[in-house]
C-alpha cells in the first residue's frame, strides 16, 4: 500500500474551504481521526457532534485567535465519512491562515485539492460522478450547467449508470446460467431473447450516451472560432453577440492581430467565441504570428463561423482543420446588401452543398437570433433542446462509447455463433466501462448474483 493510501486510512486533514479574501465568515475544514481532539484542544472546550458551540479559539503559544463557531459532525454522519469539525471565523485572510496554522500545529496535514472529495469517494459517500458532479456545480458556467452538476451531485448520472448496468448483470447471469449449469435444463440463449435484451441494451445506452454528450457539452462549454476575411465583421460580429464591445473595429483591414475570446451564453450554453485575425497574405511578423494562433483555435474549435461581406461575397477562404468541425457561413453586412435577415432557404444558395448559411447584420443586429439557434444546433441542442438530465465529462462519454463498441460486438458476434462464453467476455468488458464511470472498479461478485437469482442445485 502507498503512503499516499496510508494516510488516507489514518492522517487528519485540514484545508480553508471558504474562498480567499475579505468577508463575513471564513471556514476552516478537518477531516481524520483526530478532527476532535483538535477542536477540544483549540478551543479549550467539550465539543458534542451536532451542537454548534461559541467559543474562542486559541493558539498554543500566542493567545485567543478569533471568537466563532466550532461544529462537529461524528463519523460517519458527514461529508468524508470521518469525523470532521468547521470551524467558523471572522472573514480575512490574516485570521483565517492564523487558525489553519493552529489546526497544522496540533497534528493535521494540509490537504490536497479535492482531498476531502475523494475521502468521501473511498468511503462510499458519494461515487465519482458525484464527486464530478460537485466539481462541475463549483465550476458551473451558468444556471442550466449548474442544474445539471446539482443533479448529478444528487446521483441522477449514477442512477441512469447503475441501472443499466444491473441490466447488463442480469443478461450475464442469464448467459452464465446457460453455460454453467447445463443440466438445469435452462436455454436462456435461444428463441432470440438474448438478441431482443441487447438491442434494448443499445438503445438504452444510445440514448444515454445523447444525454451525457449534451451534458458534458454544458458543463465544459463550446468552442466557436469566427474566420473570413480581413475587414469582413468579424469584430462587429463578436461584439453583437456578446452584447458588449469586446473587439476594436476599424475599416482599416486587418486590425485584429491576436485571437480575442469572449465567453457568452446561447439558451444556457456557456460558448466561448473567439476572434481570429483576417485571412490573407501576412504583411508582418506579427500578423504571422496572429494568423498561426487563428489556425491553432481552428483545430480544437467545437464550431466555425465563416465571415463573409455580404457585399463582396467571395469563394471561402478557411484555415484548414482536420477535425470535420460543422461550419456556418455569415453572410454579414445586410444593411448594406439588401439582402434579407435570417437563415437561407437551400433555393437562395448559390450551391446547395455549402454550409448552413445566416444572413446578418453585425451593426443592427439583424438576424442574430437566427444566427444563435444555427449555433445551438449544429452543437446538437437543437432536436432534444438544452436541457439534459445531468452534468457529465468527456471521459464518461468516452467510456460509455467504448461500451457502446463492447456491445455491439456482442451482437455481431452473437448472432453468428451463438457461442455463450463469447457473450459473456464481452458483456463483462460492457460492465467494466460501465463502471468506470461510477468508480466501481472491482471484480464483481458474478457467483453471488447467480445464487441469489436462481435456485441451483435443487
Amino acid at each position: 500500500m502507498s503512503s499516499d493510501s496510508r494516510s488516507l486510512d489514518h492522517d487528519t486533514i485540514a484545508a480553508i474551504a471558504t474562498p480567499s479574501g475579505r468577508g463575513g465568515v471564513s471556514i476552516i475544514r478537518v477531516s481524520g481521526p483526530e478532527a476532535l481532539s483538535i477542536a477540544e484542544l483549540l478551543t479549550q472546550k467539550t465539543v458534542k457532534a451536532r451542537q454548534p458551540l461559541l467559543t474562542r479559539f486559541f493558539a498554543e503559544d500566542s493567545g485567543v485567535i478569533d471568537t466563532g463557531l466550532t461544529l462537529f459532525f461524528q463519523r460517519p454522519a458527514s461529508f468524508t465519512g470521518e469525523d470532521v469539525v468547521e470551524f467558523h471565523c471572522h472573514g480575512g485572510v490574516m485570521v483565517t491562515n492564523l487558525l489553519l496554522e493552529a489546526c497544522l500545529a496540533l497534528g493535521a496535514r494540509l490537504a490536497r485539492p479535492g482531498e476531502f472529495s475523494e475521502r468521501a469517494f473511498l468511503n462510499n459517500k458519494m461515487d465519482l460522478t458525484q464527486a464530478e458532479g460537485l466539481a462541475d456545480l463549483i465550476d458551473a458556467p451558468t444556471q442550466q450547467a449548474a442544474r445539471q452538476a446539482s443533479a448529478s451531485l444528487q446521483g441522477a448520472f449514477s442512477s441512469a449508470v447503475n441501472q443499466l448496468n444491473q441490466r447488463i448483470i442480469d443478461l450475464r447471469v442469464y448467459v452464465e446460467a446457460a453455460i454453467d449449469f447445463p443440466e438445469e435444463e435452462v436455454d436462456f440463449l435461444s428463441e432470440g431473447r438474448v438478441a431482443a435484451l441487447l438491442l434494448e441494451l443499445k438503445a438504452t445506452l444510445t440514448t444515454l450516451i445523447s444525454q451525457a454528450r449534451r451534458g458534458a457539452l454544458l458543463s465544459r462549454g463550446a468552442q466557436i472560432v469566427m474566420t473570413g476575411a480581413p475587414n469582413a465583421g468579424k469584430s462587429s460580429l463578436m461584439n453583437q453577440l456578446a452584447n458588449q464591445a469586446v473587439a476594436i473595429v476599424t475599416d482599416i483591414p486587418g486590425t485584429t492581430r491576436d485571437v480575442i475570446k469572449q465567453t457568452i451564453s446561447i439558451e444556457g450554453v456557456a460558448i466561448q467565441l473567439s476572434d481570429t485575425a483576417g485571412i490573407r497574405a501576412a504583411t508582418d511578423a506579427i500578423e504571422q504570428e496572429g494568423i498561426e494562433r487563428a489556425q491553432a483555435a481552428v483545430d480544437t474549435a467545437d464550431i466555425i463561423i465563416e465571415v463573409v461581406d455580404d457585399q463582396e461575397p467571395k469563394e471561402a477562404v478557411l484555415y484548414s482543420s482536420d477535425n470535420a468541425q460543422p461550419l456556418i457561413r455569415v453572410l454579414n453586412k445586410v444593411d448594406l446588401s439588401g439582402r434579407a435577415p435570417g437563415m437561407l432557404k437551400a433555393t437562395d444558395q448559390e450551391d446547395e452543398s455549402v454550409p448552413p448559411s445566416v444572413a446578418v447584420s453585425a451593426v443592427t443586429g439583424e438576424g442574430i437570433q437566427a444566427l444563435e439557434q444555427v449555433i445551438i444546433q449544429c452543437l446538437g441542442m437543437g432536436e432534444a433542446g438544452t436541457t439534459s438530465p445531468f452534468s457529465a465529462r468527456e471521459r464518461h462519454v468516452t467510456c460509455l462509447k467504448r461500451a457502446e463498441a463492447a456491445l455491439d460486438e456482442a451482437s455481431d458476434r452473437f448472432e453468428v455463433s451463438q457461442a455463450g462464453e463469447l457473450l459473456a467476455e464481452d458483456l463483462r468488458r460492457v460492465h467494466a466501462e460501465l463502471g468506470a464511470i461510477t468508480g466501481t472498479f472491482g471484480a464483481d461478485d458474478l457467483l453471488g448474483e447467480i445464487f441469489s437469482s436462481f435456485c441451483i442445485g435443487k
